[in-house]
Formats: C-alpha cells, structure tokens, sequence
C-alpha cells in the first residue's frame, strides 16, 4: 500500500467507542503497526460554527436546518479529508473516531442516502473500513448515564430518541455492508473482531495494489516486447 489505510467507528451515544478505540489502538501497536488516532470533532476547523447550527436545529427542528448541518459536517470532512488525512505516514493505520456514517444515528429528517450523496458530491475520504459499533439500546443508555460527563448529547434528550437513534444506524449498517462490532460483552473479545476485521482489510488493500501495479506494468513490458530488435 502507498497510503494509510482509512478505518472509521461509529455508533450511537454510548455504546462504548471510545474504550474500543483504545483498546484496538493498544493491540495493533503491540503488534508493531504505526496507529495515528485521529477524532473528527477534534479536527474540524469549523465546529464551533456548525455546533451553534445545531443548537438552533434542537430548540426548533426543521429539515432545511438539519440539511444545512448535513452540508457543513460534510464540508468539514471535505477539509479533513484534504488536509488531515493526506498528511498521515503511508504506512499507518488511522483510526477516526466518528465520520459520515455516525450521522445516520443523529439526523432525524434527512435520510442518510441524501446524507452519503452529499459526501461523495464533496469527494469525503471514503473509509476502506467503516466499523459499526452498537449496543441494544437500554445498555448503551445506561452506560451513558453511568459516565462523569452523562449522555453529554446536544440532539438526544430521553430514551426514546436514544432507541430511534440506535435502530436507524443499525439499518443503515445493514444496507451499507458496514462492518457491525457487538461491544455488550468483554471488550478483549470486541477488540479481537475489529483488529480481525483491520488485518484482513488491510490484506485485501496490499493485493487490490500489487494488482493495479501489474496492470500497470503489462502493457510497458508489451511495448517493450513490440519493439524490441531481434538479436541477429
């Protein structure tokens, strides 16, 4: 591979994505692999702007402001994407905490296919792994609610919003192909599937290069071969 190789988490709110992340960033690094962890929020240049939009999308909901914040964040990863991602060692693996697929669990009015086209329209760096992380949703909220800093959610506000939230990125998981990691058990055993499911992606990346390499090479070696002169 002459890149990095791309993995997002996504999930509803607490489902545990955070202490995944470390605990796949822990064992990659102990297998001797360069990990660049990386968190969308934390890397947006524009946050502050598009938070104060959602805000105003909580207080009175509307579907041209929730496009509008759709549009933003896929702004937002259009800049990431540039100037972030393209600056990581090739050979890395980075791990993103939150990308496009987390918006299928908090936007409400705009279906996430128009959500997925905005991205694609802005040339969004595409994950060569997207890791669904879920919970069922009466765990995810009760570990929530057990943290220091809570919910700590701007659009959630009670559990039946939570269970919507939960149920929708699940279809969209299903309909996309993501890869879905059930973190309800020991994390040792989630940690295993995902690190499981980051070597064989970045094995299918090495084979998907060496063969457009050789593709590549085919028709030079056949010039070559065309107009060569024979030996006299």
């Amino acid at each position: 591979m002459n890149r990095p190789l791309f993995v997002a988490l996504d999930g509803p709110k607490g489902v545990g994505k955070t202490t995944l992340l470390e605990a796949i960033t822990e064992a990659l690094r102990a297998d001797n692999k360069k990990v660049i962890r990386l968190c969308e929020k934390k890397s947006d240049p524009f946050r502050g702007e598009t938070m104060h939009l959602v805000n105003r999308l909580v207080r009175h909901p509307d579907r041209d402001l929730e496009l509008e914040v759709c549009q933003r964040l896929a702004d937002s990863r259009r800049w990431i994407s540039r100037h972030v991602l393209t600056k990581q060692p090739t050979d890395s693996i980075i791990l993103i905490d939150r990308w496009y697929p987390s918006d299928a669990a908090f936007r409400r009015a705009v279906p996430f296919s128009e959500i997925l086209q905005l991205n694609i329209e802005r040339n969004v760096q595409v994950p060569d792994l997207h890791v669904g992380v879920v919970t069922a949703a009466n765990i995810s909220w009760a570990r929530a609610g057990a943290r220091r800093r809570g919910l700590s959610s701007t659009v959630l506000r009670g559990l039946e919003e939570h269970v919507a939230c939960t149920q929708a990125f699940e279809q969209a998981a299903a309909e996309q192909g993501w890869f879905l990691c059930r973190n309800e058990g020991a994390i040792e055993e989630a940690t295993r599937r995902v690190v499981m499911e980051i070597n064989r992606a970045m094995s299918h990346c090495k084979k998907a290069g060496s063969s457009i390499a050789s593709s590549a090479a085919a028709p030079h070696r056949s010039a070559i071969s065309r107009n060569s002169v024979p030996d006299s």
